[in-house]
């Protein structure tokens, strides 16, 4: 039998230090601190107190898979899980392409760009209780309202909005597209001019028009932003609060109501804070379920 001879074990740890190692470690070290603190200290308090009862005045009390039990048993649960399914679904239909057709039409624009790109992200720089305080008055249900008085002009309405549980999930929608579209369409727009102007060029030698070009050309070197936009938006829209707290309270006849409010209620109107905190982890695990099905069904399309 023939021996290989040993390879000399490289002094790994000395070319690390060598290089380097231990400043890039201080370095790190406040960082990594501040970010353990408060970004992973909190989910593994909130383990713990999922398996409490306290409502964080009075001494907690030890009750294990209780509060899961309570959650799960809880009447109002799938109402609210089916009512932030509705409001995902309704907000990817109507929200997801505004923001990729806004960015396209902008990618055309040559002088007024700037302008456009300013006016595009004004919603997103006012602050969001103020922009649902705002539209909710767009939305008053009277002949006087702003909605129902441009649409009496064409002789329709005046409509319920808010007030009607068919048309109220939907209102919060369109006033949650507007108040984030700008934000997702600078995104789009600095992937649309990073795509190399020989491939306009050449479509356009083929005899593509706009349509062929933005099929053919632009949706393909924007799949990838565009599947990570999708899963964190599916993941914003699932986590949705502050539209229907303010706007409806999660009226009318809870048609409105959602899994972020039900943990609100449990913590803050309940007192309960185990119950909010068993619930708040069962979204984490449904939200990181979702996120793993998603990368794994869309990763081989995202690199092709």
């Amino acid at each position: 039998m023939i021996r290989r001879p040993a390879r000399p074990t490289p002094v790994r740890l000395w070319n690390w230090v060598r290089h380097g190692g231990i400043s890039t470690f201080l370095f790190l070290v406040p960082l990594l601190f501040t970010f353990g603190y408060f970004a992973w200290w909190p989910i593994l308090r909130s383990l713990a107190l999922a398996l409490q009862k306290t409502n964080l005045i009075t001494e907690p009390t030890w009750v294990g898979l209780e509060n899961f039990q309570r959650v799960l048993a809880d009447p109002i649960l799938g109402t609210a899980a089916l009512n932030t399914l509705w409001f995902a679904t309704l907000a990817l239909v109507i929200g997801f392409p505004v923001p990729i057709l806004l960015a396209t039409l902008m990618a055309e624009l040559r002088r007024t760009r700037q302008v456009a790109s300013v006016l595009v992200y004004l919603p997103v720089i006012i602050p969001p209780v103020v922009a649902v305080l705002l539209w909710k008055q767009f939305y008053d249900p009277s002949a006087d309202g702003l909605f129902n008085s441009a649409l009496g002009v064409i002789g329709l309405g005046p409509f319920p909005w808010l007030q009607d549980g068919a048309t109220a999930m939907p209102s919060i929608v369109v006033q949650a597209t507007w108040a984030g579209f700008g934000q997702s369409t600078i995104i789009y727009l600095a992937a649309l001019m990073s795509i190399q102007s020989e491939l306009y060029e050449a479509a356009e030698m083929d005899g593509a028009r706009v349509f062929r070009r933005f099929w053919h050309v632009t949706l393909p070197q924007m799949r990838g932003i565009m599947l990570l936009m999708l899963l964190l938006q599916i993941i914003g829209t699932m986590q949705v609060f502050t539209e229907p707290f303010v706007m409806t309270g999660g009226g009318p006849e809870n048609k409105t109501v959602t899994v972020l409010m039900l943990i609100y209620n449990y913590a803050f109107i309940q007192g309960d804070y185990g119950k909010a905190t068993a619930l708040s982890l069962l979204l984490a695990v449904v939200l990181t379920i979702v996120s793993a099905i998603y990368l794994r069904a869309t990763r081989s399309w995202s690199k092709s």
